[in-house]
């Protein structure tokens, strides 16, 4: 508990970067996603399985090359996704030395890790960029209120076989949570965007909660504990932001959907 509450202290200031934005959130993200897929491949190393890392960093590479490049390109966007399955396929050509994983692994890794992590710059890149603190709040502040609330009423386990330690409680716990902070983010900050603000904490923590436990699901099937030891008391860097690779999309949907409506 000690461990958790320093490691989180530490990694306030991390928050600047956020106000920054621009080429500070732009930089925050490419680590993630490289740091990220690094502990996600090692972690299908484990199972056994052969992703290729030099695909999975180049399609990084050039996704967030994109964002300088030509951000309100969607058909770049959308060549480098075709690109990108076509590059994990051909990796498994070799049928004698490579397996169907091997390639899946590959093309999961840039999606999941790679290409959800972008939105983080197509939100800081978008009309209502401000928006973007809700990532952050509806991730950390549904996983902060899960914890407490299950520590003090949880009874009933959640999903068992994944996270013994969730409760239904802590669930709930957590959605309401992310609803009152997002409320008081909306209510103080935008308060023209308040009802968007609430479902979006309402949305967002489920959808956090659904990042966490996919990261539970790999790791499972991994056998693995952490994806790394990079940050005390919570493992690597997927360990900690599992939630907000999810909700980051939802933000950046929703934006676009408040942009339809306007």
């Amino acid at each position: 508990m000690k461990t958790r509450i320093i490691s989180a202290c530490i990694m306030l200031p991390l928050l600047a970067l956020v106000y920054l934005g621009g080429v500070y959130i732009w930089a925050a993200a490419f680590i993630v996603g490289v740091i990220g897929i690094t502990e996600f491949y090692k972690g299908f190393e484990k199972s056994g399985t052969a992703p290729c890392y030099a695909i999975g960093y180049a399609f990084v590479v050039l996704l967030y090359s994109i964002g300088i490049i030509d951000p309100r390109n969607t058909s770049l966007f959308m060549l480098w996704m075709a690109a990108a399955t076509i590059a994990s396929m051909v990796y498994g050509f070799r049928v004698n030395e490579r397996k169907l994983e091997d390639m899946t692994s590959t093309l999961l890794g840039i999606m999941y890790v790679g290409f959800l992590s972008y939105h983080i710059v197509l939100i800081d890149q978008s009309e209502y960029r401000t928006l973007i603190w809700l990532v952050f709040i509806a991730a950390f502040g549904t996983d902060i209120m899960a914890y407490f609330t299950g520590m003090a009423l949880g009874k009933h386990k959640l999903c068992p076989n994944l996270s013994p330690k969730k409760s239904i409680e802590g669930a709930i716990g957590g959605v309401c949570g992310s609803i009152i902070f997002c409320g008081i983010f909306g209510w103080i900050v935008l308060p023209e965007l308040l009802i968007e603000c609430l479902v979006i904490g309402a949305i967002g923590s489920v959808v956090a909660q659904f990042g966490d436990l996919s990261a539970s699901a790999f790791k499972r099937q991994m056998g693995i504990k952490d994806y790394g030891n990079l940050i005390p008391g919570h493992g690597g860097i997927l360990d900690r932001f599992d939630s907000v690779l999810f909700t980051a999309p939802l933000v950046y949907y929703c934006i676009v959907f408040i942009n339809m409506m306007n």
